[in-house]
């Protein structure tokens, strides 16, 4: 659960930053710790499922789009994972050619 708790905090910063929100005033508006947010925040600690009702709730998004991280990837990241999909398969690699074309 180590890299699902590092994701989870990476979303809840990001999405309390777009907020322009502290967190301090994420916390106040959360009904939680400060503390509790900063371990939550850094991977440290899995809030409970009242704990991420109250956070989504603060954040004006729903309890799953806290679990919207998939684009968390750096760009290089993707761009490798990519290169080794089309490596590995010759028909997605003339697919995707073709898109790109489209798209250029």
């Amino acid at each position: 659960m180590g890299n699902l708790k590092y994701q989870l905090g990476k979303r809840i910063k990001e999405l309390r930053q777009r907020q322009k929100f502290t967190q301090e005033k994420l916390a106040e508006l959360a009904g939680i710790e400060i503390p509790s947010l900063s371990n939550i925040e850094n991977g440290k600690n899995y809030p409970n499922h009242e704990t991420l009702e109250k956070l989504a709730n603060a954040l004006k998004v729903r309890p799953f789009e806290l679990y919207l991280f998939d684009y968390y990837k750096r760009p290089q990241d993707m761009l490798n994972e990519m290169i080794n999909l089309l490596e590995n398969n010759e028909e997605l690699t003339r697919q995707m050619y073709k898109f790109f074309l489209c798209i250029k």
